[in-house]
């Protein structure tokens, strides 16, 4: 509901004597000025309803830029590591040695919009100082006792903290990525009693929420077990799945799109197949939110492998880069470098595209991005998603 002192200090143009839902920098840029009333003109003007739809940001603890509370439903703060000895779960901290700091400034944004979702997303990778890789999640979800004490923890935490839920980005059971432990024979079919376990002990309290992959599981190269996620059986225990449509090839595939192909290059996978694999699976709109890259994906070796949006202006083309392609068939935008394919992203023309074909279609929910720290000071990819998922559409 709108403040009331909001609602008389906009009418009189008192940027001064602004406060909107408790604060005055309503966009959170460590000033009050007339960008903030601006913010609830709008609000006062074109009040939103997201209609159940999603538009969640992920808020990684190392980037000072943070989600505009206007422009999102949900925010996952990234993250936080699990501690394993000898396959024993010991417990976690957030990243960044426990930055409570960076975690604080996140659940603060509810003071500017109470109806934020925050939740706490967990990650494979281990960076703490007083941390190293063990067994990690494939540890955790071979155990019972190991999956029963982490599910506790969670609810600890969500209680103390006051927060909404909990994203597990695993990536991914049966792969051995950034040096976690895994089990190629188990690690799929764990995953699922996992997040089985977790539903049960929060109930209908919590959310829980997956990172997912663009895959439903698949044989591993040898024939035993598997890798990626089980869809199908661990549909009814997630709420929803972020699906992370991205990073799904290098130059000079395309790492993005609806379709692959890519100039004469394609990329093995993209939207439409991913689509596919989950309706497949039995998912509907409510469960698939689809993700959005901020960043030109280059290469996952060569460096630099990433351009973040906000970045591109250190790319001008008097050096040889050009921000300015366009591919019809996977509808997104490209990067050439001294006239050769370097990388694809998405920008504000491809966000409305994918928003018309898969929210207006009703195949997806909402839309994901990874990650908000890097969009522009204008948070002009933000703002693309924001409409992509409130829009009215035909």
């Amino acid at each position: 509901m709108m403040d009331v002192n909001a609602v008389i200090n906009v009418i009189a143009g008192k940027t001064d004597a602004l406060v909107y839902n408790g604060r005055s920098d309503v966009n959170s840029d460590g000033m009050t000025d007339i960008a903030d009333l601006n913010l609830v003109i709008n609000e006062i003007l074109n009040p939103t309803d997201v209609n159940g739809r999603i538009c969640l940001a992920y808020a990684p603890y190392y980037r000072a830029r943070l989600p505009r509370p206007d422009l999102v439903t949900h925010i996952c703060f990234s993250a936080a590591e699990v501690y394993v000895r000898n396959n024993v779960y010991m417990g976690f901290k957030l990243q960044g040695d426990n930055n409570l700091t960076a975690f604080k400034k996140v659940l603060e944004l509810k003071n500017i919009n109470p109806d934020i979702k925050i939740l706490l997303s967990f990650t494979h990778t281990v960076v703490n100082s007083d941390n190293r890789q063990d067994g990690g999640f494939s540890a955790i979800a071979a155990s019972s006792a190991n999956r029963q004490q982490f599910a506790a923890d969670c609810v600890a935490f969500m209680k103390k903290w006051q927060i909404d839920g909990i994203d597990l980005d695993w990536e991914m059971p049966g792969l051995s990525w950034s040096g976690a432990a895994c089990d190629p024979l188990n690690d799929t079919d764990n995953f699922t009693m996992l997040v089985k376990d977790m539903r049960s002990v929060f109930g209908s309290d919590y959310l829980l929420t997956i990172a997912g992959y663009v895959m439903d599981k698949r044989r591993q190269s040898s024939g035993a077990g598997w890798k990626y996620f089980d869809l199908k059986a661990i549909k009814p225990y997630v709420d929803w799945v972020n699906v992370m449509t991205y990073d799904l090839d290098d130059a000079s595939g395309g790492h993005r799109g609806f379709n692959s192909a890519v100039q004469s290059s394609s990329s093995y996978w993209d939207m439409e197949r991913t689509l596919a694999e989950y309706e497949n699976a039995g998912y509907d709109a409510s469960q698939v939110v689809l993700g959005i890259p901020f960043y030109v994906r280059h290469s996952f070796e060569t460096s630099p492998s990433v351009i973040d949006y906000k970045d591109f202006y250190l790319y001008p083309q008097s050096v040889g880069y050009n921000f300015n392609n366009w591919d019809e068939n996977a509808m997104c935008p490209y990067v050439t470098y001294n006239g050769e394919f370097w990388g694809s992203y998405d920008n504000v023309v491809s966000i409305a595209a994918k928003g018309e074909r898969y929210i207006g279609t009703n195949r997806a929910r909402g839309l994901m991005y990874w990650d908000a720290g890097a969009d522009d000071i204008d948070y002009t990819l933000a703002t693309a998603c924001w409409q992509a998922v409130t829009k009215v559409y035909e």
